[in-house]
């Protein structure tokens, strides 16, 4: 598997009127410890529970009901609904700068720190700002599954590949080897 770099694919995306510049307005030092490696990621967001309207494949929510990046888009068309998930966070929380921030360390230590998380996932929480449990648990548990199948399924590749792009600054080419985890 090569990695894909999602951050090529937001040139093609169309800028929201609302944020010429893009709505990147993160702040690395507030990261949410569930989003997985990779160059999005959120900081504090708001609790109004939009991002899985426009990218449910991507995003999900903490146990204060704040939006997490837990998989990186694959496509440009992902690209553009993560955009647009954005887009629609009030407190401009996203970031799309993690290649600056992410070190090979830091991912091998998210990596060694996973069973935790998929643990969190696994048992997901419920706060009491949901306003409407019933609709809100069916979508949670089904982020929540995807988030826990990513973990066990391709993850691991995926940060391979990831690890190798910040380390050589390039994708790896085929029968190239990948660095451990």
């Amino acid at each position: 598997m090569t990695y894909w770099d999602p951050t090529r694919a937001l040139a093609a995306v169309k800028p929201d009127p609302v944020f010429p510049e893009g709505p990147w307005g993160g702040r690395w030092e507030d990261r949410d410890r569930l989003n997985v490696p990779g160059p999005f990621w959120t900081g504090m967001t708001d609790t109004c529970l939009t991002g899985r309207l426009h990218a449910p494949d991507l995003v999900l929510y903490d146990d204060d009901g704040c939006e997490f990046v837990f998989r990186q888009p694959r496509t440009p068309a992902e690209v553009g609904d993560l955009y647009a998930a954005a887009c629609e966070e009030t407190l401009t929380g996203y970031g799309h700068d993690g290649d600056l921030h992410w070190t090979p360390d830091l991912v091998r230590e998210w990596w060694r720190e996973r069973a935790g998380v998929r643990e969190w996932a696994m048992g997901l929480g419920w706060g009491p700002w949901v306003t409407d449990p019933q609709e809100w648990r069916n979508d949670a548990a089904a982020g929540a599954r995807a988030y826990v199948a990513h973990i066990d399924g391709d993850l691991g590749a995926h940060l391979r590949g990831y690890l190798f792009r910040l380390q050589e600054g390039r994708p790896a080419r085929v029968g190239e080897a990948l660095p451990g985890l």
